[in-house]
């Protein structure tokens, strides 16, 4: 399986139901709360000059009405998860963070 449909699976597990998107266009309706999810980086580690891990590193936004919301919360429980920033937009909360994934 790819990889980041198995990061998927794990983002619809997380915010229990299938409000997931990846890279979506602007022409989706989004349903809330929902979770957007986009590449934006690699990581590669050496060691010795030589390449032994490779990573995905994807910008993930959980999107809620509810300013308490207990997504950001579960994102966290993942190994190479970090909080970026949280803003509102729309009377929309927007907690953004950085996700590393295996390739």
């Amino acid at each position: 399986m790819d990889n980041r449909l198995e990061l998927h699976q794990i983002l619809i597990d997380i915010i229990g139901n299938n409000n997931v998107y990846f890279q979506p266009p602007s022409s989706i309706k989004l349903a809330y709360p929902c979770i957007i999810y986009k590449l934006s980086n690699f990581k590669i580690t050496y060691a010795d000059s030589i390449k032994y891990a490779n990573m995905k590193s994807y910008e993930v936004t959980v999107i809620d009405q509810n300013p308490d919301s207990i997504i950001p919360g579960k994102l966290l429980e993942l190994e190479y998860c970090q909080f970026n920033t949280f803003f509102t937009s729309d009377n929309l909360n927007h907690f953004v963070f950085s996700l590393f994934y295996k390739i």
